[in-house]
């Protein structure tokens, strides 16, 4: 692993990272309990399984990762909105500092033995944050805004998950869904991951379809991250 190559991953995870942040900043206090793609979770439940997983890879490259207890799911925080954007913060300065390409990633959730490359754990934690940029974007009726070499990264890592990750309960991932080989990049990419592309919540995102995005979160906070 080079330096650039550790540092093009980071590049690319960031920009998925930074896509959920911005789908999150249009999410308002009503749309915490509409249902999203991840069967049994709402919203806030996502936004807090988001916020756990980022703190739980900002640990890891502190070393800290091995212990389950940083990694155990979370009731929402009284504002899932801002917790997710503050967890978004730390993860990015985390995966930024220096000397990261020293630092093997224990990530229990994966494997309880091994500990991961930093450049293969920031993979994983890419092709998290790409369809959980979805999963949240399609919750309050819109799309996140990907651009094509994420997209490409996603695919590729996607690619390499055995299917014995699909299996059982708690299985991270569902059975592949089938798309069209000519749907776009990340149908494709959600498809594989088992979600179906075509999923809409229950209740139509009025809101959201007939109005541009605010410059502030629902919350009346400013979306800072940049």
């Amino acid at each position: 692993m080079s330096d650039e190559d550790l540092s093009r991953m980071r590049d690319l995870d960031r920009a998925a990272v930074l896509a959920a942040a911005a789908v999150a900043c249009r999410i308002r206090p009503a749309d915490l309990e509409r249902p999203t793609p991840c069967d049994g979770w709402d919203v806030a439940t996502l936004l807090s399984h988001l916020s756990v997983q980022h703190r739980g890879f900002a640990a890891a490259t502190r070393g800290e990762g091995a212990d389950l207890a940083v990694w155990a799911p979370r009731p929402p925080a009284p504002d899932p909105v801002a917790d997710f954007l503050a967890a978004t913060a730390d993860v990015l300065t985390a995966f930024g500092a220096d000397g990261l390409a020293d630092r093997p990633f224990r990530l229990p959730e994966i494997s309880p033995v091994m500990a991961f490359p930093p450049i293969q754990a920031i993979s994983f934690h890419l092709v998290d944050y790409v369809v959980h940029s979805w999963d949240l974007a399609r919750s309050i009726g819109t799309r996140p805004e990907l651009d094509l070499p994420t997209l490409k990264a996603a695919w590729s890592v996607t690619q390499l998950i055995p299917d014995s990750s699909r299996e059982g309960p708690g299985a991270p991932f569902a059975p592949r869904i089938a798309a069209p080989p000519d749907a776009p990049l990340l149908d494709r990419i959600v498809a594989a991951l088992g979600r179906d592309p075509g999923w809409k919540p229950a209740v139509p995102a009025f809101w959201c379809l007939a109005t541009p995005a605010p410059p502030a979160c629902g919350h009346g906070r400013t979306c800072y991250l940049v």
